[in-house]
Order: C-alpha cells, then sequence, then structure tokens
C-alpha cells in the first residue's frame, strides 16, 4: 500500500517537474525572441525563397537579371507619366520648329482662363523662369543681356512681333525653344498649364 502510494506521489511530482521545466523552457525562449536591435531581427523562415526579406538590388549596382547588367532602368519606349499629356508637335529639328511653331499657333487653344488669380501666377512663374533673359519689364532686357553674359538680345515679349502670334504658337516656343535655337526649350521644367499662364501674363503687359 505503501509502496503504490509513494509511486503515485513519485508520478505527481514528475508531471509537475516537467510542466514547471516546460514552463521555464518557454519563458527562456520568449524572453531571448525578444531584441531590441532593428538591425538584427532576429530569424525568419517564408520557405526557401526567404519571402519575409526579399533581396533586392541597389540602384547603381550591377543587375544580373537585366541585359545590360544595370539596376536602373529607363522607362520602355513610348511610356507616359500618369497626368502627363504628350506634347503632339515634334520639336528636335529646325525644320520641324519652323513648321509646327505655326502649326500649333492654329490649333492649340488656351484652356487656362484669362483672370487676376492666372496673371498673378503667371508673374510669379515668369520671374521665375524668364525675367534673367527678357527683363523685368518683358522687354528684352534681361540681366544676361545687360550684363553681357549673353551677346544677342532676346525678343521683346511686349512687341507686336510676339503680341501678335496666337497663344498656341508662344505655348511651343516655350516647350521647344525658339526656331533659332537662342532660347532654349522649357518645356521640362514648366508644366503645361503653368506655360499658358505665363502666356496670360504677358498679355496682360500690353493692355
Amino acid at each position: 500500500m505503501n509502496q503504490m502510494l509513494n509511486t503515485k506521489v513519485k508520478n505527481i511530482l514528475k508531471m509537475k517537474y516537467s510542466q514547471h521545466l516546460i514552463i521555464m523552457i518557454l519563458f527562456l525562449v520568449a524572453l531571448t525572441s525578444c531584441n531590441e536591435n532593428k538591425n538584427n531581427p532576429g530569424y525568419a523562415y517564408m520557405g526557401k525563397h526567404d519571402m519575409y526579406y526579399t533581396k533586392f538590388y541597389k540602384a547603381y549596382t550591377p543587375n544580373p537579371i537585366f541585359k545590360d547588367s544595370m539596376t536602373n532602368q529607363l522607362p520602355v519606349e513610348g511610356a507616359v507619366p500618369r497626368g502627363h499629356m504628350p506634347f503632339p508637335f515634334a520639336t528636335k529639328s529646325i525644320s520641324d520648329r519652323a513648321v509646327n511653331q505655326t502649326l500649333a499657333g492654329m490649333q492649340l487653344i488656351n484652356p487656362v482662363v484669362y483672370d487676376e488669380t492666372s496673371i498673378a501666377k503667371g508673374k510669379e512663374l515668369y520671374n521665375t523662369y524668364c525675367k534673367v533673359c527678357h527683363g523685368s519689364k518683358a522687354d528684352g532686357n534681361g540681366h544676361l543681356y545687360t550684363s553681357g553674359l549673353f551677346p544677342a538680345k532676346p525678343a521683346s515679349l511686349i512687341g507686336s512681333y510676339v503680341q501678335n502670334k496666337p497663344d498656341g504658337e508662344i505655348y511651343y516656343v516655350i516647350t521647344a525653344g525658339s526656331i533659332s535655337g537662342l532660347m532654349g526649350p522649357h518645356g521640362t521644367q514648366v508644366a503645361s498649364n503653368e506655360r499658358w499662364k505665363i502666356i496670360n501674363y504677358l498679355r496682360s503687359l500690353a493692355k
């Protein structure tokens, strides 16, 4: 009888010991898994392809995936940025500009309302992009010319030569540059609607 009792007690003690041991092991595992070092987040496993921590190539490092071994890739030909409307007129050569400048004047219509708000914004943009060449009065006497840094006087934007041109033609010149090449293209610096606002400001100077 005593022997059976002793056996039961021993079994109970073993079970309690095992339970305590398991709890301590779990506690130690939980304690060691807590890591404040963000550079060493511990171990994780998501299959052989390691989908938790995707491998990547930095922008200017070699890349074995592409044929040219470059990580940075140009957009595919014909790609158009979201919200951007491609310019519908050719601009590359002098002959392109000679033909399409006039064509743009006949086909493009200023979509920006001519009012005080657009004129004020146009003035702000003019002072940023145009004033240094064409001057504060838009008469061609900008700093680059008056200081002697640029030998040719830029066109007066308040004279009849420019003011008699339709808005679309001026828009084309801002976008693609002048036929002579003395004025460079500003299509990449000045957004489409901003070019129209500059034109509204120029129209206000002649009134």
